[in-house]
């Protein structure tokens, strides 16, 4: 069965992708990624704030002008809580290089083009294949108009674009106004890749102790409808590859993701829940599905499911939402 996709501009045997997590943070376990088939790893972020505390020594001695974030930085984690600090980072990427055959992604975590932009640079140098760009920001002023957000975004994809050869894939949150138009606009500076999407974590509240308590939950096969929604709109309408990260847990949440447009299915927390063989079993599922379908080839099943190619696309508009409200029967009265 032919499982071949084109991602990021290589030609994968696959479309199975590890994506950015502790899974790769040795090289003993990038050996047992690759070994258990993956197409391609992306490394664990690199994040902003690390860079912006090694242009000033540290956290604690920033000056007050370093404060133009969101966040202020005295909420920032300590530099040792970092698993890998910016040169760090950029060692363990040529090591990763050396020590298996498969492309390497390595991966910004930002919101600004600041000083990180030059860190693009460097991680193309260490020998990276492709980079991502993790936007993740949270926005808590009420000044700050949805366009201006999205200005930022589209002028970092752009910049990076510029300073960099290889290709960029943009893994971003679906909470924007008009997510359909952010993506044409990422597509129109170059993006390579959209991956949808990042998972935001949420903090719990501690009753007795009148405390926040920082919560990290994996994710599930639930998580992945909205992330089918999107590619499903956007397959056809970008020229930008689209990759799914969160919620594919399983062979048919592979096939429904690629069904839906995805040329890339990253996972995480079912290798963290799993292990790194897992791979291997979504891999021979899918080639037996397709196999038992009647389909030759993936190519052949990428984007059946579109909402310009779907039968009924109307589950993907609005018109869904009003028919699921007024025709739900099943409650009681009391």
């Amino acid at each position: 069965m032919d499982l071949t996709t084109t991602y990021l501009g290589f030609k994968l045997p696959h479309p199975f992708i590890t994506g950015a997590s502790p899974l790769s943070d040795t090289l003993d376990r990038v050996r047992r990624l690759e070994d258990a088939g993956t197409a391609m790893i992306v490394l664990r972020s690199l994040f902003e704030e690390q860079i912006k505390s090694e242009e000033v020594s540290t956290f604690r001695n920033m000056e007050v002008p370093a404060h133009s974030f969101q966040e202020a930085v005295t909420y920032f984690p300590d530099p040792k809580d970092f698993v890998l600090g910016p040169d760090e980072y950029l060692e363990h990427l040529r090591q990763v290089k050396k020590a298996v055959s498969v492309p390497v992604v390595g991966s910004l975590n930002g919101v600004t083009v600041g000083g990180w932009l030059e860190y693009a640079r460097q991680i193309e140098q260490a020998g990276a294949d492709a980079l991502e760009l993790h936007v993740y920001t949270l926005n808590t002023d009420p000044h700050l108009t949805g366009d201006e957000v999205v200005s930022r975004t589209v002028e970092m994809v752009r910049t990076v674009k510029e300073a960099v050869k290889i290709p960029v894939a943009v893994k971003l949150s679906p909470f924007y106004t008009a997510f359909a138009n952010v993506a044409a606009q990422l597509d129109s500076v170059g993006a390579d890749a959209l991956v949808l999407f990042n998972r935001f974590y949420h903090p719990d509240i501690d009753v007795e102790n009148l405390e926040l308590v920082d919560k990290l939950s994996l994710s599930d096969s639930g998580d992945l409808p909205l992330r089918l929604r999107w590619l499903a709109i956007l397959a056809g309408q970008v020229k930008a590859d689209l990759a799914v990260t969160g919620g594919v847990h399983t062979t048919l949440d592979a096939v429904k993701a690629i069904m839906c447009g995805a040329t890339g299915v990253q996972m995480v927390s079912a290798l963290l829940k799993h292990g790194p063989a897992y791979l291997r079993v979504v891999q021979t599922g899918l080639s037996e599905w397709l196999e038992a379908n009647e389909y030759e080839s993936l190519d052949q099943l990428r984007g059946s499911m579109s909402k310009d190619r779907c039968p009924d696309p109307s589950p993907f508009n609005r018109a869904s939402y009003i028919r699921v409200l007024q025709t739900w029967q099943n409650w009681q009265q009391v």
